[in-house]
């Protein structure tokens, strides 16, 4: 099984493309899944954040208030970084036991959908390419304030703090444009999986994986036979 990254900015249609390949039997990893789950009342980055931003970020009932978490570090690169450093290893832990069972169940590739996967600069190692989704700047603007029911200029604030959407296509090896309608889209993310689907780098993986299983069966077996002696 290989990884397939998936990114874009914020309002591109990153979760529309993740639909598309859910449509397709391809396993569909959402960091933002995961970032809900790891912020759950009790939880290790629910109290490094209550404790870090206090109790203004939370509702009465404990839940965490992401609208008011949000302004928060949208407004501030250090709170921000701070947020970062408690929820991310979190979240790629909690999506590492979601690929791991994927890659149980004989998967060729999955698809890990990272909004901030250039941001962090964490995962980009484990994966075989990167999808960038994009859109016109107008649009992505005229999306986030629809979808989050925001002001202009807090979409703006919640945009200017991913990194620019040319950079992130400069940096993928492929590139979905959701600047049109929905068929334009489908059609793309349609010959995007053929093309994946037409790799063999879920062979060299399962090799790779099976060799080191059997490296690690044999130190077993000698670490074994050593000290039974």
């Amino acid at each position: 099984m290989f990884i397939v990254g998936l990114t874009g900015g914020i309002g591109t249609g990153k979760s529309t493309v993740s639909s598309i390949f859910a449509k397709n039997d391809i396993p569909v990893v959402d960091a933002d899944t995961m970032a809900r789950k790891v912020v759950e009342p009790g939880r290790k980055a629910w109290k490094a954040i209550r404790k870090e931003f206090g109790e203004s970020v939370f509702f009465d009932d404990g839940q965490l208030n992401r609208e008011a978490l949000g302004d928060l570090i949208f407004n501030d690169v250090e709170k921000r970084r701070k947020l970062n450093e408690i929820t991310h290893p979190e979240i790629y832990k909690e999506m590492m036991k979601a690929a791991w069972g994927h890659l149980l169940e004989g998967h060729q590739f999955i698809v890990m959908d990272l909004p901030l996967l250039y941001e962090s600069g964490r995962m980009l190692n484990l994966l075989h390419k990167v999808i960038v989704v994009t859109c016109e700047e107008d649009q992505q603007l005229e999306r986030v304030i629809k979808r989050g029911q925001l002001s202009e200029e807090r979409a703006k604030a919640r945009v200017k703090a991913q990194m620019p959407l040319e950079d992130k296509c400069n940096k993928a090896n492929f590139v979905l444009d959701n600047s049109e309608d929905l068929s334009h889209l489908e059609k793309q993310v349609d010959q995007l999986i053929v093309t994946l689907r037409a790799s063999n780098a879920h062979w060299k993986m399962r090799i790779y994986f099976i060799s080191s299983m059997m490296l690690i069966f044999y130190l077993i077996v000698y670490l074994y036979s050593f000290f039974a002696f």
